[in-house]
């Protein structure tokens, strides 16, 4: 099955729109529907024009703002309202003004629905969707429809939940969406249903939520059973538990099933568009995301990486490169020789001639994990520590000679804290007091000021990310601490960690390594004594 014969939806600005505490402005809506566009997807559904300003802004905006290249834009909607003619109806006017060309509309199919939510009659709510897909379709718009409640009220009331399938079909409707609105199924129960309600004869699509974490094997059995048209929403937003992964999903179809649905080459987009969106959403990216997270192709134990010297593909289920994605190895007190070789290679260092050296750098990792430190999640510190190993030195921009902290509060004050660092640095001894809302940010402000003077790079570094965790919470106040700072010059973001007696120490010891790993990811030449 090739992408024309296959509709692949985005619901993400309206139904994943609808998860706790997303909140998308009209701009947010806009950019996003180009990365979607960039990823390929055939529909994308812009919100619901008529129901609140903003939705009804975005479609005037649409219309003279984006250029879609491969998607359409869909306008979400209701059929009419009991009693009124589909012509007069001002949610489906809305609708027909959006400029969108394509309409989806929510319709019921669970006949107790239709009696306590709608308050009408089965036979109305017939005419209701006859009437509000042929009126739309005589306006000259693509009409699909979205049969809420659709596996519930199928069990519920066989008989009437296909006669609204097949009311659908009939007045001109290209697609009936059966929509697992209440997440409660499961995959054998959706390949039942979708099998029978396929003898219609209507062309069937499928809309699951994640509440019993089955929405992606949901929309796969769909698939399987006969569904062509597969709505989700990007990262899995939505409602309570949210949407399908409208990338796993497709992943699955074109990597698992040899489905083509994207134009060649788009699925080496998902990563990227994923995480793009990640940040425009404000939500961070979940690392073990399928396909697309950061954790999706990452190996930690030894035995893993032992594997993966002689073939990736004995510990990976497909190539990470395919959906834009990296295989990462991670550096802990689990890891093996085998690891810390391929580790080392992908950073450019080939221990695999030095068995010593590599047998030094796996014991010096582990008795540090030991101590509190990770490098799973700290490959600047790493490498840091492999240069050391490697080079017989640890990189080294400026020699610290001393660094205090002190805070300040008076009565009805914020406190305010004070650092004062003293160093050499490119043959120069410097003194320079920082202030900061807090000790490490203090810290962090005094340590640029003076190494900005011999190295301007790091003016260009900033801090991304602070977390702080205890390691042996029993010992209360005097627990270890370990810090791990996230730093990014734009482009590159690199982790480092450290680890101390009070949390100051431990941010000390990261911010270091974080001014310390970015120089030198910079090709900046090490000035202390010239």
């Amino acid at each position: 099955m090739n992408a024309p014969d296959f509709h692949v939806y985005d619901t993400t600005l309206r139904d994943g729109a609808q998860q706790e505490g997303l909140n998308l402005s009209v701009q947010d809506k806009l950019h996003i529907s180009r990365l979607l566009d960039d990823l390929g997807v055939g529909f994308i559904e812009g919100g619901w024009p008529g129901s609140n300003p903003k939705d009804t802004e975005f479609f005037r905006l649409a219309a003279k703002e984006l250029d879609l290249r491969n998607a359409a834009l869909a306008a979400f909607g209701a059929t009419r309202r009991p009693g009124v003619a589909a012509a007069d109806d001002v949610l489906l006017a809305a609708l027909r003004e959006s400029g969108a060309p394509v309409v989806t509309l929510v319709a019921k199919s669970h006949d107790r629905h239709v009696e306590l939510a709608l308050r009408t009659t089965l036979a109305e709510n017939l005419a209701m969707v006859r009437d509000s897909v042929t009126h739309l379709r005589q306006e000259g718009q693509r009409v699909f429809v979205d049969l809420e409640h659709f596996f519930d009220g199928y069990r519920a009331n066989r008989d009437y939940a296909l006669e609204v399938v097949r009311t659908a079909a009939e007045a001109g409707a290209e697609v009936a969406v059966l929509c697992d609105t209440n997440g409660g199924m499961l995959p054998h129960w959706v390949s039942e249903i979708v099998a029978d309600v396929a003898t219609t004869g209507a062309r069937l699509g499928i809309h699951a939520h994640n509440d019993t974490g089955c929405a992606v094997a949901n929309s796969m059995a769909a698939v399987q059973a006969g569904a062509t048209h597969l709505q989700g929403c990007i990262n899995g937003y939505g409602e309570r538990t949210g949407n399908a992964d409208l990338v796993t999903c497709v992943a699955n179809l074109e990597l698992k099933l040899g489905m083509r649905l994207l134009p060649p080459g788009n699925l080496a987009d998902a990563t990227r568009v994923a995480h793009a969106i990640s940040e425009i959403t404000n939500y961070p990216p979940h690392a073990r995301q399928p396909y697309t997270g950061v954790s999706a192709f990452a190996h930690k134990a030894g035995l893993h990486a032992s594997a993966i010297r002689v073939d990736p593909d004995l510990y990976q289920h497909t190539d990470p490169a395919l959906v834009g994605n990296d295989m990462r190895l991670l550096v802990s007190e689990m890891a093996g020789r085998a690891t810390i070789e391929l580790k080392g290679k992908e950073l450019g260092y080939d221990l695999a001639e030095d068995p010593q050296r590599l047998a030094r750098v796996t014991d010096r990792v582990k008795a540090m994990e030991q101590q509190g430190y990770t490098f799973e999640a700290a490959d600047a510190s790493f490498e840091l520590l492999l240069a050391e190993e490697m080079d017989g030195a640890r990189p080294s921009y400026f020699d610290v000679e001393s660094w205090r902290v002190l805070a300040e509060s008076s009565r009805g004050d914020d406190a305010v804290s004070e650092a004062t660092v003293k160093l050499r640095a490119g043959g120069v001894r410097l003194a320079v007091i920082g202030e900061g809302n807090g000790p490490v940010n203090a810290l962090d402000h005094a340590l640029r000021q003076a190494i900005e003077q011999v190295y301007p790079d790091v003016a260009r570094f900033h801090l991304t990310d602070f977390r702080v965790r205890i390691l042996d919470q029993g010992h209360g106040t005097d627990a270890t601490t370990r810090v791990l700072l996230e730093t990014s010059d734009g482009k590159n973001v690199w982790v480092t960690v450290g680890v101390g007696a009070n949390i100051i120490e431990a941010s000390w010891e990261a911010l270091v390594d974080a001014l310390t790993y970015g120089l030198r990811l910079h090709g900046v030449r090490p000035r202390i004594d010239d």
